[in-house]
């Protein structure tokens, strides 16, 4: 269910511009061609910081689940490359709800993470309190909501936590206006500068 326009943040979609959805995935097109293959993914995964196995893993599931769902068209194609500009398409349920049907971000579901799941600091959450928020957003039956729900939020707290084991808010927003991953990249690139 989209929320009124007052409600959600487009990202200027309206003329065009990306969706905050869109921008979040669109860091991992590599070559900003509007498709995302599986090498792509895996550099993104590796331009980030993460590891070489989950940047192997990443992308058999991402591209093999989103492909399909970002394509148009009937015949399936055996590069499985995502489609940046049909991503809503790739939602799946139980998630928290700050992107709309559309991709585009509510902020009142945004605030809502912290408001009912961050109990030890109120601008940021532990692992157990990502647990706590991923189980409570569980749509009844909806395994394989459950399942991306979880492996995107572990992910992010893996990559993401700082020193105290927390995942901060400014974080998870960065993660939600499409910011995030460029932010990670350039910190990536700025550290390896530096050794």
């Amino acid at each position: 269910m989209a929320g009124s326009p007052a409600e959600v943040d487009d990202g200027g979609s309206g003329d065009g511009e990306m969706t905050p959805l869109q921008k979040h995935v669109a860091f991992f097109d590599r070559n900003k061609d509007g498709v995302i293959y599986p090498w792509e993914t895996f550099q993104g995964f590796r331009a980030i910081g993460a590891g070489l196995g989950l940047s192997l893993v990443g992308p058999v599931f991402i591209n093999g689940f989103l492909g399909p769902k970002t394509r148009s068209g009937k015949i399936p194609s055996p590069l499985f490359p995502i489609y940046v500009k049909n991503i809503s398409r790739g939602k799946h349920g139980s998630d928290t709800g700050a992107y709309d049907a559309q991709g585009r971000f509510v902020p009142a579901k945004f605030e809502e993470i912290f408001q009912k799941h961050a109990h030890t600091n109120p601008n940021a959450l532990t692992s157990a309190e990502l647990l706590e928020m991923i189980r409570a957003n569980r749509d009844p039956k909806d395994y394989k909501g459950w399942v991306g729900a979880w492996v995107e939020w572990k992910v992010l707290y893996s990559l993401c936590k700082d020193d105290n084991g927390l995942l901060p808010k400014e974080t998870i927003r960065a993660l939600y206006d499409g910011s995030l991953f460029f932010k990670m990249e350039e910190e990536m690139a700025s550290s390896k500068k530096k050794a």
